[in-house]
């Protein structure tokens, strides 16, 4: 039986470790580099762990931080079939309420007189 890997993404540790605090400053850097993300983009890329990354923009992320893959990138053990799929559960799913459920909507037809 293999073990299962996962990965922890460093972008925001490694651009605080170089004084860049804002997701906004790395797209003029970027840009220099021909790439051309919106704020929006960046922003996910520096606060969410990517699922899928273009190697120009890793290579690009590597030069502008001057650092390496095991800076942005750390290998870890998977710890369960929680760690690779993210469930989401309703707002109050926690609180046990059990059999109480919203009765299904009748849409009837006007009455005409």
């Amino acid at each position: 039986m293999t073990a299962k890997l996962d990965y922890q993404w460093h972008l925001r540790k490694v651009m605080a470790d170089r004084g860049m605090f804002s997701t906004t400053d790395l797209i003029p850097l970027l840009d220099e580099r021909g790439i051309t993300l919106s704020s929006s983009q960046i922003y996910r890329l520096v606060v969410e762990r990517p699922e899928r990354l273009s190697l120009k923009i890793l290579m690009a992320l590597l030069d502008i931080l001057d650092c390496t893959m095991d800076d942005l990138i750390e290998p870890v053990a998977a710890t369960g079939a929680a760690s690779t799929t993210r469930t989401r559960m309703a707002v109050g799913a926690d609180s046990g309420v059990g059999d109480l459920r919203p009765k299904r909507a009748r849409i009837r037809g006007l009455e005409r007189s």
